[in-house]
């Protein structure tokens, strides 16, 4: 799983539990959350590694989807 990848299941498990917590599900939140806590983690440690400092000679790929995946696209 990419970096980005684990920022969307993140943010996807952030509003299951948040579905939970409506529905009075307290086990099934707490799981959800703490799932969404350890994606977010990955996401950050992915996203702290990279770095395409030259971008005239165009972004990587990851890069790039670090872009799309925050809304704003990569402009060499």
């Amino acid at each position: 799983m990419t970096g980005p990848e684990h920022y969307t299941e993140a943010e996807r498990l952030l509003d299951h539990a948040e579905n939970e917590a409506r529905g009075g599900h307290d086990h099934s939140e707490a799981m959800a959350l703490a799932n969404a806590q350890v994606h977010a983690t990955l996401a950050l440690a992915a996203a702290t590694a990279l770095y395409d400092g030259d971008l005239d000679r165009g972004a990587d790929i990851e890069y790039q989807a670090w872009r799309k995946t925050a809304g704003s696209e990569v402009t060499p």
